[in-house]
């Protein structure tokens, strides 16, 4: 009988038992937790981790499903490093800088004091050392880290009473994150490293006189404004604060080549998409927030300047005694004045004739 003849005769049934089908193999969907250290009411911040967990699934056709967890959920909001070097999640969404009592080299990651803006961040991440050398650093907690998310310069936080000089800092029980604190507590700040979620209560308690979170479409949502009505820039200690995804190194590696492409595609999306986010929304909502008798003014030039005098020893103390600190921050700084070298002509003269102009 023809062979074209039998398959028209015979089935599928007939086919199946001449063994003359192909394999047909069954791919089991992989499943993913992602926990965050942001709560969901931050969507900017909490909505990055969602952003990469839907396009993760939706880009491998469901082969790989991942779900995002907010704090508590899964594990406590600075809960993220120890997890997922554990292998309790597969991996977390979280901000570096809060992992530096580990070892300072995790602030490297996200920002420290005087830092790079989020477009210098992003050129060393991706064509200058930095993902190289932040992926050095993290296999010694079996982790491998992707950039995913940046709030751009941030503000300098809420205050109770106003600043008026380096004098003014002394003795304020400041909730600031990261390394900062560090920093600032050479000026006589008394740091607090509070969670996103417990600042509002903290500082409407008096717990704490004065708090940082991010900017204007963060805070207006948290409220800070009902307690404290002095509003300063910049936030020096976070010129552009990277946020990162990280996975276990074992669950990373076991993927097949083309979901490891996905993932990494979905990173970098998320990584625009937060800026992007944030860029939209804080215009809006600073016009609110003045118009509910928020004082927005200018950090003094004598806080700056001390700040990034204190910034610098306490860098050049860490290098002294950290090893991967020392590596990481040699290239970094470097970086970071090549930067500026650029940035000073194109983008800092158009930037001040475009603030000149009444748009």
């Amino acid at each position: 009988m023809e062979r074209r003849s039998f398959v028209k005769h015979a089935g599928v049934a007939g086919i199946l038992a001449a063994g003359t089908a192909p394999a047909v193999h069954a791919q089991q969907s992989i499943r993913w937790r992602i926990t965050s250290s942001f709560p969901k009411s931050l969507d900017t911040l909490y909505g990055a981790a969602e952003v990469f967990a839907k396009q993760v699934t939706a880009a491998s056709g469901g082969r790989l499903t991942v779900t995002a967890h907010p704090p508590g959920e899964l594990v406590p909001a600075f809960g993220v490093v120890d997890a997922v070097q554990k292998g309790t999640v597969e991996g977390g969404h979280t901000a570096p800088y809060y992992f530096f009592g580990k070892d300072e080299t995790f602030a490297l990651d996200c920002a420290v004091p005087f830092g790079m803006n989020s477009r210098q961040m992003t050129a060393w991440m991706y064509h200058g050392n930095g993902l190289k050398l932040t992926r050095d650093f993290y296999r010694q907690y079996d982790i491998v880290n992707f950039p995913c998310g940046n709030t751009g310069v941030q503000m300098g936080g809420w205050y109770r009473k106003e600043i008026k000089s380096v004098e003014d800092l002394k003795g304020l029980k400041f909730r600031v994150g990261g390394f900062a604190g560090r920093v600032l507590e050479r000026l006589g700040v008394v740091p607090q490293n509070i969670p996103g979620g417990e600042i509002y209560p903290a500082l409407e308690k008096g717990t704490i006189d004065a708090a940082e979170w991010v900017g204007p479409y963060d805070d207006l949502k948290l409220g800070f404004y009902k307690v404290a009505k002095n509003y300063y820039y910049p936030g020096f200690w976070e010129g552009g604060p990277q946020l990162s995804i990280y996975l276990n190194a074992k669950t990373w590696e076991a993927l097949p080549a083309d979901l490891k492409a996905i993932v990494e595609a979905a990173a970098s999306h998320a990584h625009v998409d937060m800026q992007a986010r944030y860029d939209a929304l804080n215009p809006q909502a600073l016009r609110k927030l003045i118009a509910e008798g928020t004082r927005v003014a200018a950090l003094p030039r004598d806080v700056l300047q001390a700040s990034f005098k204190a910034a610098h020893e306490v860098y050049a103390e860490v290098s002294a005694k950290n090893q991967n600190w020392n590596k990481m921050w040699a290239d970094y700084s470097r970086f970071r004045g090549e930067q500026y070298q650029w940035f000073n002509y194109a983008e800092r003269s158009y930037d001040n004739f475009m603030f000149s102009q009444k748009l």
